[in-house]
Parts: C-alpha cells; sequence; structure tokens
C-alpha cells in the first residue's frame, strides 16, 4: 500500500484515512457549538485489512493537530480516541469535564446522527 492521506471530510464529519484511492479508515466526529466550539470524536473504524497498521493513531494525532490549528479543543467520547490521549497528552490536552458533558447531551439529543 502506498502511503495513507489523511482528509477531512467536515460536511460529513468524517476525518478520513485514504490509501490506494480507498477509506481504509475514520473518525466520525461533530462539531460541538456550545458551550464552546469543540471537535467531538465518537467513533473510530479501520477497515479489518488495515487494522494493525497505526491507522487509528495516525487519525488521532492529525484530530488533535487540527483541532490546534483551528483553535478548538477536542471532546473525545470515542474510547479509541480517549485511550490515544491518555497515552500521548504532549500532544492531547485534557477535555474539559463541561465541554464532555456537553458533548454527551449533543449526542443523547441527535440519536440518529450516529
Amino acid at each position: 500500500m502506498s502511503e495513507t492521506e489523511i482528509r477531512d471530510d467536515r460536511a460529513a464529519g468524517r476525518l478520513e484515512a485514504v490509501g490506494d484511492g480507498e477509506v481504509v479508515g475514520r473518525i466520525e466526529y461533530f462539531v460541538l457549538e456550545a458551550p464552546e466550539r469543540a471537535l467531538v470524536p465518537v467513533h473510530t473504524i479501520v477497515e479489518p485489512a488495515h487494522e494493525g497498521k497505526g491507522i487509528a493513531g495516525s487519525l488521532a494525532r492529525e484530530l488533535y493537530a487540527l483541532a490546534e490549528r483551528e483553535g478548538v479543543p477536542v471532546a473525545p467520547l470515542c474510547p479509541y480516541v480517549v485511550r490515544w490521549a491518555e497515552r500521548h497528552p504532549e500532544a492531547a490536552p485534557p477535555a474539559d469535564p463541561r465541554l464532555l458533558s456537553a458533548a454527551k447531551d449533543w449526542l443523547r439529543a441527535h440519536p440518529d446522527r450516529f
């Protein structure tokens, strides 16, 4: 497989890892607007044939880098991203508990979104 490219499909709420012209992994997320703007990852998915290649970690790292470039925090609800952030505190600042609470409330209010 050639090098994996990561691209943000903001309209669809997906950060996608693309290799050889196909999406091989993704983080599904939404943008929380209140109490402040934040990126909220909900699911991390890597296609079975591509597991174990570091794709999920690359996606998580890029999600935090994207948030930093935009000047917004990350409020992770995805268990994988939560664990990744715990292992990489240099790249993933701790989430604000009030943003996590607001993100959970948003998700409960939009059950068909994910």
